[in-house]
């Protein structure tokens, strides 16, 4: 008997300190509430990161498919076409305003994702049906398209992913950077958005990120010069400034090198005749995200082919 009462009694303890071990146990971190002001200005709150995340344009989706949060995005607009997995998800429109508004909410989002390719009208109506909307607008350099990986990072809960992301970045620009330090003759490049009309072509401006990506990798843009960040040039002003490439962020519409030469007065050009206008994936550059170091690693070894073999 005594010995059984011994069991007991250790048995008791044991059970004792395993109940005081529980209670001591810290509880599960309560995910924090996200207070962020937005590109109009407002304050968007959420009790927690967004897990079911509706995107309004290609670089949303992009950049949260590329810091881990690809599973929460529950809707696209209809250009997200990359990552090809984004092609699998509910499309629910596209344009400046030509949005199924009832197909965004029908998917119950705690959050939408709006990008300055949408109005101020249209976050409104989303806000009416009674949705969280955050707008990010368009950053107008690198820097700032960090910082949008770092905001889509917090919106997401994936902070550290995004973070690494603009690391690794960071590290890729550095080395193009790095390369280019020396450099001392830059060349003249017209980037080419669109020439359905060849005798006034739309070409960035200043305070654009293509002047800046082609700042970057050691050229300069002959759209500086304009007034408008997206100008047309006409082509007596691109006969004067006479570039030394022509970069065609059009090819996608079938504008090919053998192309300009049917345009009147193009020809002359020196880029034209020496062979350096080069069919381009404007994609690389127009989306802001991780792609657009890409596009800067690709312009740099085009502009200065000798330094990057």
């Amino acid at each position: 008997m005594k010995n059984k009462s011994l069991a007991t009694l250790f048995l008791t303890i044991l059970a004792a300190a395993a109940l005081l071990g529980a209670c001591a146990a810290p509880a599960p971190a309560a995910q924090a509430e996200i207070n962020l002001v937005d590109g109009l200005e407002r304050t968007v709150a959420l009790d927690a990161p967004a897990q079911k995340i509706v995107t309004l344009s290609p670089p949303l989706t992009e950049i949260l498919f590329a810091i881990g949060a690809g599973e929460q995005v529950i809707g696209r607009d209809s250009f997200s076409d990359y990552p090809e997995d984004a092609l699998a998800l509910p499309d629910i429109g596209g344009g400046y305003s030509e949005y199924d508004l009832e197909t965004i909410l029908s998917l119950e989002p705690d959050l939408v994702i709006a990008g300055s390719i949408n109005t101020p009208e249209l976050v409104q109506s989303l806000q009416d049906l009674g949705l969280t909307v955050y707008y990010l607008s368009n950053p107008s350099d690198l820097d700032g398209t960090l910082e949008a990986i770092l905001t889509l990072g917090q919106l997401s809960g994936h902070s550290d992913e995004a973070q690494t992301l603009a690391d690794e970045l960071n590290t890729r620009i550095s080395a193009v950077e790095d390369a280019l330090a020396d450099v001392t003759i830059k060349p003249s490049v017209y980037y080419e958005l669109d020439a359905s009309d060849p005798a006034k072509p739309y070409t960035p401006g200043p305070g654009t990120y293509y002047s800046d990506l082609i700042a970057r990798a050691g050229g300069e843009n002959v759209g500086d010069a304009m007034e408008a960040e997206w100008a047309q040039i006409s082509l007596e002003n691109l006969l004067v400034a006479d570039p030394n490439y022509i970069i065609l962020g059009d090819a996608a519409w079938g504008v090919t090198p053998e192309s300009l030469l049917e345009r009147a007065g193009w020809s002359t050009l020196s880029a034209v005749k020496e062979d350096r206008v080069i069919p381009f994936d404007d994609d690389l550059l127009a989306r802001f995200g991780p792609r657009q170091v890409d596009g800067l690693e690709t312009l740099a070894k085009i502009l200065h082919p000798d330094l990057f073999k």
